[in-house]
């Protein structure tokens, strides 16, 4: 592990040779807290099984996996603490692998985090679930960039709706954007756990083999993952 002046730990799964390619894994949060981020916080906790499903795919091709926690719990408005603790990992990358092709994958907060630090040169995709998003969420910073949103129709705590806005608005500058609605699902990815991590890893190692020549294998196309009650959408 290791840690930030300010407090974040980055986990970092490597891969069983050199690394090729590097996943971010970024978690949730609240609106307002400058409380210490625990690993004994579900946020966090939640994310490492995709941290590892994310690892069993890509680790023997060369993809490191770096798992962030945040210094602290909110997002802090003009803070934005949790976007800072993610440049810092991206610096870090930068000084350890540097021109390795990134990855991001953030959840609600943590997929705020990764769609605006999705500007960093070394970032080619980014995965977001249940991202917290609003009307006047910017979207300069995915230009260029492989984009996927995956939201919960289900969801009481951020908004679908917002997210599908995003995704067309920012479509046109986006290398690819994809949206998914998952129906009947909702916030924190219990319902349809797979079917969430199964299209993360597909897409994330899709990029990889595309941006490396890696042989990973072919993911299942989003068509075959998804049951017919959920809406894929390709802006």
């Amino acid at each position: 592990m290791v840690q930030s002046s300010n407090g974040a730990v980055l986990k970092v799964l490597a891969p069983a040779g050199p690394v090729r390619g590097v996943a971010l894994v970024l978690h949730g949060g609240k609106s307002q807290s400058r409380e210490r981020v625990q690993a004994r916080h579900l946020s966090p906790a939640r994310m490492m099984p995709f941290a590892r499903d994310l690892h069993r795919g890509g680790g023997r091709h060369g993809l490191a996996v770096w798992s962030l926690r945040n210094s602290v719990r909110g997002w802090n408005g003009a803070d934005m603490s949790p976007l800072q603790d993610a440049r810092w990992a991206l610096q870090l990358i930068r000084e350890q692998h540097p021109g390795v092709p990134v990855f991001l994958v953030g959840h609600s907060m943590g997929g705020l985090t990764a769609l605006s630090a999705a500007g960093d040169p070394q970032v080619v995709a980014v995965v977001a679930l249940a991202p917290w998003l609003g009307p006047a969420s910017p979207t300069a910073s995915v230009a260029g960039r492989e984009v996927l949103i995956v939201h919960g129709t289900r969801d009481r705590w951020t908004s679908p709706a917002a997210s599908l806005a995003f995704a067309q608005r920012a479509a046109s500058g986006a290398a690819s954007m994809q949206y998914v609605a998952l129906r009947g699902a909702g916030h924190f990815m219990l319902r349809k756990v797979r079917l969430w991590q199964s299209l993360t890893t597909g897409f994330v190692l899709k990029s990889f083999a595309e941006s490396t020549g890696a042989p990973v294998a072919p993911p299942p196309a989003f068509g075959d993952l998804l049951p017919e009650s959920s809406l894929q959408v390709t802006l």
